[in-house]
């Protein structure tokens, strides 16, 4: 009976064509067969080193179960398995997108051990360049940074978790270059424009949200998760714990924020609780703090963004983004002397530095108005 040759097993020969050759076994099917691989060389000495690299690296591949697997089905099986249980409805409508409509089309046919860092870059760049999948009104076809990082954020934990099972040596997505996130200007509602953008928000029977909106900094998500009861009239403030994101196929999912820090009770003002008071009497029966008047339920959170959108075409003000009104409540509350730590935990930063660097355009002016009120104090003593 013929002895098993070991995984990694080889030996070298010279062929009829002059080259050396070096083989050895790379592993086993579910028959027990051998899978035999090659190396060649000019030389005895160059297959030496090739084969013990081979050698080496078959010894840490599961090469059985790694052959099962082109990109596509690993990603597949990935999702599934790893990511999907763990991540929420918005990642995963994200996920998906990435998985069927770039990664599939894409490089989805490579085998997965022989997927390249070379394969994985032309995809980003042609993602980048030409991955839209409706067009722009200008015409544009290309996908942002951001896009193409969050793609290559999945795809790197996609293959890590693909070493971790020994299918394949080192993750090749570490071979590539993400494009760098392109600093867009900072957009605000400009305070000369807040008077009209209530008006018109009164008119449409959404003053109260939108109210509290610009007086707290609120995520449209928390905005549209809050209840009657996460309000305390008596200490006049909000319980913030959770949101709300739209589901696949229609409704809404409440979920628990990400972060403990998105978790917070944050103090309102009397104007504040007056206007709420007023939305509260319109419909004291509901528990829902905002409701849409079609269902009497959550709003949709896209639902919100369209009315903001609405507000300032009727308004005749600029087009900024709902997520704007965040940076209005900021900029106004930095500029208007608080704090920084203080707007930092009203917003649910993770920590004041962030809040800093984001908001640098007002902290710098502060700063610069506080040398110049130190200077003059100092100076009047010299």
């Amino acid at each position: 009976m013929s002895k098993r040759r070991a995984n990694g097993e080889g030996n070298i020969r010279k062929r009829p064509d002059g080259r050396w050759e070096g083989r050895y076994v790379a592993g086993h099917d579910e028959n027990g067969k051998a899978i035999r691989k090659n190396v060649l060389g000019r030389t005895q000495a160059e297959v030496k080193e090739k084969l013990k690299k081979a050698i080496g690296e078959c010894a840490e591949i599961n090469v059985e179960k790694a052959e099962e697997y082109t990109v596509g089905a690993w990603v597949q099986t990935w999702y599934e398995t790893y990511s999907k249980p763990n991540i929420r409805e918005s990642t995963q409508r994200s996920y998906e997108d990435y998985i069927e409509h770039h990664v599939v089309p894409r490089i989805g046919a490579i085998k997965l051990t022989k997927l390249t860092g070379r394969d994985i870059q032309k995809m980003y760049n042609d993602v980048k360049a030409k991955g839209r999948i409706r067009k722009k009104a200008n015409g544009d076809t290309g996908m942002s940074a951001s896009y193409v990082r969050g793609l290559h954020m999945m795809l790197h934990n996609c293959l890590n978790r693909a070493v971790k099972e020994r299918l394949i040596l080192r993750n090749p997505t570490e071979d590539c270059i993400v494009p760098k996130l392109e600093k867009k200007e900072m957009h605000i509602l400009h305070p000369e424009d807040i008077s009209a953008y209530l008006k018109e928000a009164d008119r449409r029977g959404v003053l109260a949200m939108f109210f509290l909106e610009l007086t707290t900094g609120l995520r449209k998500g928390e905005l549209v998760a809050l209840l009657w009861s996460d309000l305390d009239e008596q200490s006049m403030t909000l319980n913030v714990c959770k949101q709300a994101a739209g589901v696949k196929g229609g409704g809404v999912k409440v979920t628990r924020p990400k972060t403990e820090t998105s978790i917070r009770r944050i103090s309102l003002s009397q104007e504040t609780i007056d206007v709420l008071k007023a939305e509260h009497a319109k419909h004291p029966e509901l528990e829902i703090m905002f409701p849409s008047p079609k269902t009497l339920g959550m709003y949709y959170p896209d639902s919100v963004t369209a009315i903001h959108n609405k507000i300032l075409k009727s308004a005749g003000l600029p087009h900024i983004r709902l997520h704007d009104l965040r940076h209005t409540f900021a900029t106004l509350a930095l500029q208007n002397g608080v704090d920084v730590k203080t707007v930092s935990s009203i917003l649910g930063h993770y920590d004041a530095g962030f809040t800093l660097r984001t908001y640098t355009h007002v902290t710098t002016k502060m700063q610069e108005e506080a040398a110049a009120t130190m200077g003059k104090l100092i100076g009047a003593n010299v």
